[in-house]
């Protein structure tokens, strides 16, 4: 759901940076508080959603999606950091593989880290603490909302941008996306379960290191067959005719998670992956000591 250039409008943008830039704010100021992680393990699941939004899975209609990851983070590192680190894999994304737009940067945080994880968070907590739901299952419902919110948001931006009016719109996206969505609920859920078995913490395991080659793993193995597919927004906006070729801002090094010096276009991708994987893991480690984030803490377990 990367909003792509130009797809917004210049007042658009301007505003969804300004809530986004907000948001990151406070939930950096919180993380001082929160029950956060050690800097390896921010790190190791900030690898790994950067390496899980690579895989891209088929959905009927010709369409693919593939994970946003904001509940599976706000269930490993708690509400705060989940933001954070969602922060981070989009902007990595966008300036290192042309992933969305520059421009668009701020609508796509809003969308996928404050609202995907941080309202996404929220609802799984409000589910487990105040309604009496299992793990597992609040886990999954919230993971669907978040993908369902963070389309009527897009959808919402589209419109103030003058793209397409909300109501022209809107049914096809939450249609797409709400198949989207139960895939993304069952990812979740999957990780989440693979996740606790094969990287709790023990005397002969180390935490961020099981997630780091979880992360190197799916960039480098699965993602050179992810799905080709367009994505629920790519397929509206093909069906609307609102996808158009544009010049971005600037050149992005390794645009379509590809490097260009490789031939083979499946090689390229697990190398672009490989890059990809450890850069977000190196940035959420300055970004986590920057903020000043617990050290350690108890993290959260279902």
């Amino acid at each position: 759901m990367h909003i792509p250039t130009l797809m917004l409008s210049g007042a658009v943008c301007a505003a969804t940076a300004a809530a986004s830039a907000t948001g990151i704010g406070l939930t950096a100021f919180r993380s001082h508080k929160s029950a956060g992680t050690t800097a390896g393990e921010f790190a190791g699941v900030t690898a790994l959603i950067f390496a899980a939004q690579m895989l891209n899975f088929p959905i009927s209609g010709g369409t693919s999606g593939h994970l946003i990851g904001g509940v599976l983070a706000a269930s490993l590192l708690g509400i705060p950091l989940a933001v954070l680190s969602l922060a981070l894999v989009l902007a990595v994304q966008c300036l290192v593989f042309a992933d969305g737009g520059l421009a668009e940067l701020g609508a796509n945080i809003f969308n996928m880290a404050i609202l995907g994880a941080g309202v996404g968070g929220m609802i799984r907590l409000h589910l487990t603490e105040h309604r009496g739901l299992p793990g597992m299952p609040a886990t999954g419902i919230a993971a669907w909302c978040s993908v369902m919110l963070a389309t009527i948001a897009c959808s919402a931006e589209l419109a103030l941008a003058g793209t397409i009016p909300f109501g022209r719109v809107i049914a096809s996206m939450l249609g797409v996306h709400a198949v989207i969505g139960l895939g993304e609920a069952a990812l979740t859920c999957a990780a989440l379960a693979l996740i606790q078995q094969f990287a709790a913490p023990s005397p002969h395991r180390s935490r961020p290191a099981a997630l780091a080659l979880g992360a190197v793993l799916l960039a480098v193995v699965l993602a050179p067959f992810a799905s080709g597919l367009p994505d629920g927004l790519e397929f509206v906006a093909d069906k609307f005719q609102f996808l158009h070729d544009s010049m971005p801002l600037f050149v992005s090094p390794l645009a379509d998670y590809s490097v260009p010096q490789i031939q083979s276009p499946k090689f390229a991708t697990a190398a672009a992956g490989m890059i990809g994987t450890v850069a977000s893991f190196a940035l959420a480690m300055i970004a986590f000591r920057s903020v000043g984030a617990p050290r350690t803490a108890k993290v959260e377990k279902e």
